[in-house]
């Protein structure tokens, strides 16, 4: 009986330790969610701000620069691909969603496809499918590490982005939302065709005066900047999708704990006095025998 009763005493302890670990889980996924959605707000100014300069250079300069040099996508067949996952542990269906939504576009292209990835979740299960990694980043752990990831995915597809060795290049990840916690989508931010470039020259101006460009303006460094920054909110919404997932996972999860915790310790406290009840019923029948003997 003993025995039994420091079983369960061990897994209720055990299971304590856990709850304590994902309740620590839930408060950094919650406090990542907060400094994620504040950059994302953060993300979204810079990013109007880069249309707006891009829309004000060709508003004064001939589009015709657009699909000359170093920017132009040369025809080619190569479509590059960045795809943003996260961790494994305690995210739920995140990095299933993105990996399945991802190859079912990426058997759509005829052209061969050059893929990097972010994330060991989403790197291991798009190798299992047999699609050849470029390279594979580790997920950002902080806001400071969003510059550094962005950045060398960058320098890692410069060559072929510069050289215009990739014909198309699309964004892939989960954005948050409050129905589903994670939801696919994907962004195509290259070639810079007439399409895109409309769309840029008619991105509305804040107010009535014309802008005008001091200095000649600089192209490539606007380029440069919109293909950093729409990398930059894809991963942003990523990393607030991932730890939706994983604060929701973690809820679901200490619950469950909390749960089994009633019950190991409703049974613990059946067994103990279960066990006292016999005790005392050993007491008593002993002392009804001495009584007896006396008598």
């Amino acid at each position: 009986m003993n025995n039994s009763m420091e079983g369960m005493r061990h897994k209720i302890n055990g299971a304590e330790n856990l709850e304590s670990v994902v309740r620590i889980m839930k408060m950094i996924a919650s406090s990542n969610i907060h400094q994620y959605e504040d950059l994302k707000v953060s993300i979204e100014d810079y990013y109007h701000t880069v249309k707006l300069s891009l829309g004000a250079y060709f508003r004064n300069y001939s589009s015709d620069v657009l699909f000359k040099g170093d920017v132009n996508q040369k025809e080619g067949n190569v479509v590059g691909a960045i795809i943003f996952g996260g961790d494994n542990g305690l995210v739920g269906q995140f990095n299933e969603l993105i990996t399945d939504y991802s190859l079912d576009h990426l058997s759509r292209f005829s052209d061969d496809v050059r893929v990097w990835t972010v994330g060991e979740g989403v790197h291991e299960r798009l190798l299992d499918a047999g699609v050849k990694i470029a390279n594979n980043f580790k997920v950002a752990s902080s806001v400071m590490g969003i510059t550094s990831l962005v950045g060398n995915i960058l320098l890692e597809s410069e060559s072929s982005l510069k050289l215009g060795e990739i014909s198309e290049f699309y964004i892939f990840y989960n954005y948050y939302s409050s129905d589903h916690l994670s939801v696919p989508t994907n962004s195509r931010i290259l070639p810079l065709d007439a399409k895109w470039l409309k769309e840029t020259t008619d991105y509305p101006w804040p107010t009535k005066i014309a802008p005008e460009i001091i200095g000649g303006g600089n192209l490539l460094s606007l380029i440069d900047e919109y293909l950093f920054v729409s990398v930059y909110r894809a991963c942003a919404e990523s990393l607030i999708a991932e730890n939706a997932s994983r604060l929701a996972t973690a809820q679901r999860a200490e619950k469950n704990i909390g749960e089994l915790i009633e019950d190991l310790t409703r049974s613990y406290q059946m067994e103990r006095k279960n066990s006292i009840d016999e005790e005392m019923f050993d007491i008593f029948a002993g002392y009804e025998s001495i009584f007896r003997k006396d008598n």
